[in-house]
């Protein structure tokens, strides 16, 4: 399934974002920087809050586990010096998830709470970008499944999800730092180092093994799209629209 993204959605938030891709969607929210209750202020950075919110009833021990890996990453990349006694606010709420996944009783991988997870860290990047928060870089995110006989699917399906062996999400900065790397199932370090250079490939065009000037040529095929240059064209195109208003007094 190609990604969609769109930016500012949303009117009465500082900034917002909608993701698509796996068939999973995410509306993210960012409010901020705003005031904080004293007792929750950091005198020297601003404090970042994230809620992820699922499709329906109230979340659980699945969104905190997500909330912990966003908010450490989304703490990574903000400049949170440039806000202190303040807090940034990151609401996720996930509107649309493939029909086989739920929170009943699955195998490991079926019910795994990775498969999200990329949708949720572009959705936040995007929306954060869109509110004008301060950041030191970029990321982005992607899900790579390997399955019993070593072979790799990219963006998997809930099916190949389900019956693989292992899964693995990896979020790479603008910087080609790693910023994400969990991963669920049974899998060796070399099997480890070939997803990772999978998802270099997939997120920045260029493996994780080599230079920032060894770029590479990619493919038009959705499974090569470089997920760098979808973000930069979805901010590119969405600040284009808002000078327009320039063109117009002239």
């Amino acid at each position: 399934m190609a990604s969609e993204a769109t930016l500012l959605p949303l009117w009465r938030a500082d900034g917002s974002a909608s993701y698509s891709c796996n068939e999973y969607s995410v509306l993210a929210a960012v409010n901020g920087p705003v005031e904080i209750q004293k007792r929750d202020e950091l005198s020297e950075e601003a404090a970042v809050d994230v809620v992820v919110r699922p499709l329906a009833g109230v979340g659980g021990v699945r969104e905190r586990h997500l909330e912990s890996i966003i908010h450490r990453t989304l703490r990574h990349v903000i400049v949170v010096s440039a806000h202190p006694r303040k807090l940034i606010q990151v609401t996720l709420q996930i509107t649309g998830i493939p029909d086989n996944d739920s929170m009943s009783a699955k195998p490991p991988q079926a019910s795994s709470n990775l498969s999200v997870l990329p949708v949720l860290l572009q959705a936040s990047i995007l929306a954060l970008l869109s509110a004008a928060i301060p950041l030191a870089m970029m990321f982005t995110s992607t899900i790579i499944a390997v399955d019993s006989g070593g072979n790799f699917s990219q963006d998997p399906s809930p099916k190949e999800i389900a019956t693989a062996e292992s899964l693995h999400v990896l979020a790479f900065s603008s910087l080609g730092q790693i910023l994400v790397a969990e991963s669920e199932g049974s899998f060796g370090m070399e099997l480890w180092e070939d997803v990772v250079e999978q998802a270099s490939k997939k997120c920045r065009g260029l493996p994780a093994t080599r230079d920032k000037g060894d770029a590479m040529e990619v493919d038009s095929d959705n499974n090569n799209v470089v997920l760098e240059s979808i973000v930069r064209k979805v901010v590119r195109s969405k600040v284009i629209a808002s000078q327009r208003w320039k063109g117009d007094l002239r």
